[in-house]
């Protein structure tokens, strides 16, 4: 179930067969239209190329991704966040900086740990259009996994992830360093995260949920 903002935005967008006159309460709302800005860079395929077996969860191993940082000083470390779409599987790493080699080279190093399964778990990644993501498309050749860029400014289009990034605000709020947070602190909250059941997952954590796919991988 989305919520109610999340359907106006796809009004917005021209996404469902009603507008905004059909509507009389998100007209009272606001009457300012919202726009798609057009993003002068180009990263790699936009979010509306993504196949509708991604958009709607049916299928493992789709993944939204995300850093988040502490203090906005150079020497800060971040957290490279990635959600498994379907089973709400949380990795968290923490990396030494917003660079987009270092977020590479840490997003190859996590997909590698899956082994012979890597190209089963990893079928896409969407991100959105931070500088740190300007060689995120480089996968697409190495491990033949699919990167999809959202719209500018459309955080939405990632809400998984950003509702996990919420999640993980409760233990590591904004503004602190995340230099004083360890490697085995972060793993905890990342535990946690996979620890919760959710009423979506029928109540499994989405650690019991990630488990069984992985296992129906094995069986093939």
């Amino acid at each position: 179930m989305v919520c109610t903002k999340t359907l106006y935005n796809y009004v917005d967008l021209g996404l469902l067969e009603i507008s905004n006159i059909d509507l009389p309460l998100k007209l009272r709302r606001s009457t300012k239209p919202r726009r798609i800005r057009i993003n002068k860079k180009k990263l790699g395929k936009s979010i509306a190329e993504r196949p509708e077996f991604v958009n709607d969860r049916s299928e493992f191993g789709h993944w939204e991704i995300d850093t988040m940082i502490g203090k906005k000083i150079k020497t800060e470390s971040v957290l490279l966040t990635l959600t498994e779409r379907q089973t709400r599987m949380e990795i968290i790493t923490k990396i030494d900086s917003k660079s987009s080699e270092a977020v590479l080279r840490a997003l190859r190093e996590v997909i590698t740990s899956f082994d012979e399964y890597k190209s089963n778990v990893f079928k896409s990644i969407t991100s959105d259009n931070g500088s740190e993501f300007t060689h995120l498309s480089n996968l697409e050749y190495s491990n033949k996994t699919k990167i999809y860029f959202a719209h500018p400014y459309y955080s939405f289009e990632r809400g998984t992830n950003e509702r996990h990034n919420g999640l993980i605000r409760r233990f590591i709020p904004k503004g602190k360093s995340l230099n004083d947070y360890s490697i085995q602190s972060i793993e905890r909250v990342g535990s946690w995260c996979n620890s919760l059941p959710r009423k979506i997952l029928d109540y499994l954590t989405p650690r019991e949920v990630f488990e069984k796919q992985l296992k129906l991988l094995e069986c093939h």
